[in-house]
């Protein structure tokens, strides 16, 4: 997950503030519609593709990241690790340590009966192997989990194309990482699932082998990388593409439109196997029209939009816990759909903004100061 501090870094992109607040709305509309068995009735048709929110935050992500460190690189400055990884420590894991103590304390917060065992969520190793139908509590979190596989491996990949003089030579490595997340997707699909398919609930499988692991969902974060390394080391091809903001908006569009119809089915072999990279070009070029200075959102300046994306990860962790609970407290009175989903979506705002002001905003600046000591 990514910070307001981590956007200033480059000149307030204000674009990447309205994407992160649409990201965490798509993904609250795809986990309402699952929780309350798809009430309202017009929700179905625009929540079934939230779940495409989790791969704009990967490309967010995988821009913001890659691009502080790519600056270092281009300033010529080695990156430290250490740095990295205290930063992205007290982001993340205090407010995530804090939502999986509510899990495991209070079962009256799940959305489901049974958590996987807690060494998954310590280690963020609980998207794979997941089975959703079992221990789907607190199931967002893979996200997270393939998240902080990219925190780890990112610096200490860079680290070492920096030392051995590679770097220039690292675009290679994205094109095969590209080119690996097709193979491996093949392989599950067609030797992992494929000979699961007649058993009972095998939709199971399709989540468990090709949709969580980290090796299969590479394409939003690669996406990212890709336009921070022409966003910091190609300024005149920047240049000439940033003409052109409104109109990557626009591709962006027709692209994820196209997605939405092709992702009807996602338990088949063209999903599984391009899905993932279509909707992750399509979410590519809305980033990259949001950071053009001619288009307008790079322009716009909303505090609407702000407010959320900064309390969009509060959200990511605890909306479906608060959606459930939030149920459960009021299935005695005969609340209409639409208004039901008001209120949820208030629970969920409100109770983000208690983690963010109780556990993010302390620890953030636990952060900083600690930074400033080394």
């Amino acid at each position: 997950m990514i910070d307001k501090s981590e956007i200033k870094v480059h000149k307030k992109l204000f674009g990447l503030d309205h994407l992160r607040a649409f990201a965490i709305i798509l993904v609250f509309f795809f986990h309402y519609y699952i929780i309350s068995d798809g009430e309202p009735e017009w929700l179905p048709d625009v929540a079934s593709f939230g779940w495409t929110g989790v791969d704009l935050f990967f490309v967010l992500s995988g821009f913001l990241i890659s691009s502080q460190l790519f600056l270092q690189i281009k300033n010529g400055q080695l990156i430290s690790f250490k740095v990295f990884f205290i930063k992205r420590f007290f982001r993340i894991v205090p407010a995530y340590l804090a939502t999986v103590g509510i899990y495991f304390c209070f079962p009256y917060f799940r959305e489901k009966e049974a958590l996987p065992s807690i060494w998954r969520f310590l280690t963020f190793t609980q998207n794979f192997n997941l089975n959703l139908k079992d221990y789907g509590t607190f199931s967002h979190c893979w996200s997270l989990c393939v998240e902080e596989h990219f925190y780890l491996f990112l610096p200490i990949i860079l680290i070492f194309l920096q030392t051995s003089k590679l770097f220039s030579k690292s675009y290679w490595l994205l094109i095969g990482l590209f080119l690996f997340g097709f193979a491996i997707r093949f392989y599950s699909f067609n030797y992992l699932y494929l000979p699961k398919i007649g058993e009972e609930n095998s939709w199971v499988y399709w989540y468990k082998f090709i949709y969580y692991p980290t090796y299969n969902r590479l394409d939003g974060l690669l996406v990212g990388v890709s336009i921070a390394g022409i966003y910091q080391f190609l300024p005149n091809l920047w240049t000439r593409l940033s003409k052109y903001g409104n109109q990557f908006l626009v591709l962006s569009l027709c692209i994820l439109t196209g997605a939405y119809f092709l992702c009807e089915d996602l338990q088949t072999f063209k999903i599984s196997v391009f899905g993932f990279p279509l909707i992750a070009i399509g979410f590519g070029f809305m980033v990259v029209g949001s950071i053009s200075s001619t288009s307008f959102l790079y322009k716009m300046n909303s505090k609407i939009t702000t407010f959320i994306a900064n309390l969009s990860f509060s959200i990511y962790l605890t909306h479906k816990g608060i959606i459930t609970t939030t149920h459960k407290l009021l299935k005695d009175f005969e609340i209409e759909n639409n208004v039901m989903l008001l209120i949820c979506l208030i629970t969920c705002i409100l109770g983000a903004y208690i983690l963010h002001l109780t556990i993010e905003k302390p620890f953030m600046k636990i952060r900083n100061k600690t930074i400033k000591e080394i």
